[in-house]
């Protein structure tokens, strides 16, 4: 498989941007591609899904790991693996270019860069940018094979950087986007969802030449550590049947919608019969549910139609019944008494447990998350939740929110990622 990693110097560069405008150029070209996300992100795979018409699979080196990354790669049924980088190109979970960063996972994976240059109001200085970049990518054993331009002002400009990266010998510049492209919707947790607004054609703003585009070959690289080594081989681990016979029920609609797919396709691996219900449509637990996932998503938009929902009664009864349930972010925010959004309006939520989520105006919280038994997840949220103190327990993550035990229910901030230790999260589901 060829694979590419698109980058960018810095969160709203225009990656997200970039990388649908060139998925839908490479589709135009006839060619078949699959597209991945570096980092936790929920809504860029949606685009791209809206986009290439197959669910967009998230990959990095710190939550997803190594050989997780490796096996949804593999899977992948395309000539052509297009993977988005996530805020800048060394950002990552700590220090510059270390794990969970762009870098470290194009370093791992071998990929070649396509790094995304914001160079509205800049010209020459693309330059020093550009050279600064490559060569501390260099230096950590990854190439920048190509320069895509963002918020260009016209096919002069275009023409001048081209031209200035060419002069001081820097990675060509294969395709470049006008200023005046289309935008896409944002909201507080990012951009919205695609099936809320049409995903903009940017054919007659993106100009690329996909034969200048260097793709590299997914093969094992040389600078690997042993473990790194030994992931690289372990890859196709087998599943191991630890949820077999077991009905797993799973919220999911406009309000529970954060829902990475490897997730469905583990626990399904495991044996696991997946039904779906919809907490905004009221729908009852589905029966013979053994377990229940109420994955997160966007409960504040949504607050005056769960504040009527009808799902509360049988879920409480299937909390009360000691089933086992696992509630992320927005799954847990329904738990509490209320919503209570910024202007103050509160709106009643299913009252199983004794708190309440105010909204915030800034982000409260954004970062990797581990558990004391190593299952790895996400945190980000604009709300907080309070009065929560006479709950029966409590279990602590390494970094973050403290998440809550109830009966057999557990409830957190955290957006978790199964794969990460299956033993564990088997045991979550399981009485």
């Amino acid at each position: 498989m060829n694979i590419a990693l698109l980058a960018g110097t810095h969160s709203g560069c225009g990656k997200t941007s970039v990388t649908l405008a060139l998925l839908q150029a490479i589709q135009r070209a006839g060619l078949s591609v699959a597209s991945f996300k570096t980092g936790p992100d929920f809504l860029d795979p949606l685009w791209h899904q809206a986009v290439t018409g197959k669910a967009s699979y998230n990959v990095d080196t710190q939550m997803v790991g190594l050989a997780d990354s490796l096996r949804q790669l593999h899977n992948a049924t395309a000539d052509y693996a297009l993977i988005e980088g996530v805020m800048g190109l060394f950002d990552g979970r700590t220090g510059v270019g270390e794990s969970g960063s762009s870098l470290d996972l194009a370093r791992v994976l071998g990929a070649p860069v396509l790094l995304v240059v914001d160079v509205g109001g800049m010209s020459g200085s693309v330059v020093p940018l550009v050279q600064g970049f490559c060569q501390s990518a260099k230096a950590k054993g990854v190439t920048i094979a190509g320069i895509i331009a963002n918020r260009v002002g016209s096919a002069y400009h275009a023409e001048l950087i081209r031209n200035f990266l060419a002069e001081y010998e820097q990675p060509p510049l294969v395709a470049w986007m006008e200023k005046n492209a289309p935008v896409l919707p944002e909201r507080h947790l990012g951009l919205i969802m695609p099936e809320a607004s049409d995903v903009p054609d940017f054919s007659a703003a993106f100009h690329v030449d996909l034969d200048l585009i260097a793709w590299g070959e997914l093969g094992e690289p040389q600078q690997l550590s042993l473990s790194e080594r030994e992931c690289w081989g372990s890859f196709l681990t087998p599943s191991n049947g630890l949820l077999q016979g077991k009905r797993i029920a799973i919220a999911r609609d406009a309000a529970c919608c954060f829902i990475y797919p490897a997730n469905v396709d583990w626990l399904r691996a495991e044996g696991a019969e997946l039904v779906f219900f919809s907490p905004l449509a009221g729908d009852a637990i589905p029966d013979g549910s053994d377990a229940l996932w109420l994955a997160g998503g966007y409960p504040e938009l949504h607050t005056e139609q769960l504040s009527q929902s009808a799902t509360w009664d049988s879920l409480r009864a299937f909390i009360d019944a000691g089933n086992p349930v696992l509630a992320e972010c927005g799954g847990m925010m329904v738990l509490g008494q209320e919503l209570i959004h910024i202007d103050g309006r509160a709106w009643a939520m299913a009252g199983i447990l004794p708190f309440s989520v105010r909204m915030q105006p800034r982000l409260v919280s954004l970062g990797y998350r581990e558990s004391a038994a190593g299952v790895r997840g996400h945190e980000f949220h604009y709300s907080e939740r309070f009065a929560d103190e006479t709950l029966a327990s409590c279990f602590e993550l390494e970094r973050g929110d403290t998440g809550l035990y109830y009966k057999n229910l557990r409830a957190s901030y955290i957006h978790w990622y199964f794969p990460s230790n299956p033993e564990t999260v088997a045991q979550w589901f399981l009485k």
